[in-house]
């Protein structure tokens, strides 16, 4: 309903603001205190800036995709895109302050990939206005990251989504290298919705995370581009919609969800194929828009009520609920927390759109917890 959108927006916003007026300025480097996991591996602290910039922003295209008008969001709204595009700018400019970390460590290839990602969900908006020294130099900075090796998990998505970029602005593009992101992604499909990270299986939100989005995404301009992979888009697209109706089952009556596995800092970037698949492909049919946004609402407002999510200056903080340091893992930094904000990919739909406008609905743990009526779950292959 409309409280809710007006909540999420301002959520949005208050994750977005703090990063993009910084580094509009040239200035996020200077304002950003840098906060590391308590077991850093000692990598340059420097990938902060590009993880914070890159994961925000594939959460956030599809809002600033939407045309201006004159309600107080749209004047948000507009704001943000104007910080944005220079912001994108400031990130490839060699002059500028703000020259991300684009060399020197093999993380730059996943944030990059974020970055990319961004292109895709709003290119009319985000790509086709930068002007073309600053394009050229976004092509130039993705090629160069061809000589770092992905690890032999989800990584290779993010090599994948970089040349899928690349192939969709008519650049040439890595046909191997995407070739092998798509075809070890169904090898290492396991089934009933689930991909492994990697050969073996870990109970975490990867698949939310990174691998189903991007598998999708990438198969997706595959296609458009003629370019035949093993996995079709319908198949990806089933397998993802499997795994929403398991997701949305985790979300209790109360508007929690299980703490396990690695990156439980990533907040409610776990759910992004839920937001995903309600503002650009449907969702499941035995789920109603109603629920999934009177859950994932639940869970936003039980998750940042918290207090110490963010610290003073409105930047992010170690922590799942609150600030946690000790859950952060040898690889996560603040910036590394902006991957939550791929929850509000919905926000890129219009405030009319039945999303919005749909009544608020109890989720499945509600039903079920109540006494209630609820659909019976049942395992389903999806192999071809």
């Amino acid at each position: 309903m409309k409280k809710d959108r007006a909540y999420w927006v301002d959520m949005l916003c208050k994750l977005s603001e703090p990063v993009l007026y910084n580094m509009s300025k040239g200035e996020l480097k200077k304002n950003m205190a840098v906060e590391l996991s308590p077991t850093w591996d000692g990598r340059t602290k420097n990938v902060t800036y590009m993880e914070a910039f890159g994961r925000l922003m594939a959460g956030v295209a599809p809002w600033l995709a939407l045309p201006d008008d004159e309600t107080s969001e749209g004047k948000r709204r507009k704001q943000m895109r104007e910080w944005a595009l220079l912001s994108y700018a400031n990130a490839v400019n060699p002059d500028s302050p703000d020259y991300l970390q684009w060399t020197g460590s093999s993380q730059v290839l996943v944030d990059a990939a974020y970055i990319a990602n961004s292109f895709i969900r709003a290119p009319k908006a985000l790509w086709e206005p930068l002007d073309q020294v600053t394009k050229d130099r976004y092509v130039k900075e993705f090629k160069s990251l061809r000589t770092i090796k992905p690890a032999y998990n989800n990584w290779l998505l993010f090599r994948g989504m970089v040349e899928v970029f690349l192939l969709s602005i008519g650049e040439d593009y890595d046909g191997f290298a995407l070739d092998v992101a798509i075809r070890k992604m169904n090898e290492w499909y396991l089934g009933d919705g689930w991909y492994g990270d990697g050969p073996e299986f870990s109970l975490d939100y990867y698949n939310g995370y990174v691998i189903h989005p991007m598998l999708v995404e990438i198969v997706e301009i595959a296609e458009q581009k003629k370019k035949p992979s093993v996995i079709s888009l319908d198949l990806a697209l089933r397998r993802m919609q499997r795994y929403n109706e398991l997701i949305e089952r985790l979300i209790s009556p109360e508007g929690t969800f299980p703490a396990v596995g690695r990156s439980m800092t990533y907040r409610m970037g776990a759910f992004q194929t839920l937001a995903l698949s309600a503002w650009k492909y449907g969702l499941p049919e035995s789920m109603s828009e109603g629920q999934v946004r009177s859950a994932l609402t639940a869970v936003m407002k039980r998750m940042f009520s918290m207090e110490g999510n963010f610290n003073k200056e409105g930047f992010l903080q170690l922590g799942f609920v609150g600030h946690q340091t000790n859950l952060a893992d040898y690889y996560t930094n603040n910036g590394s927390l902006y991957i939550t904000s791929l929850v509000f990919l919905p926000l890129g739909l219009s405030a009319d759109h039945s999303f919005w406008t749909s009544p608020a609905q109890e989720w499945t743990s509600q039903k079920a917890w109540g006494g209630k009526a609820f659909p019976k779950d049942y395992h389903q292959s999806i192999a071809k």
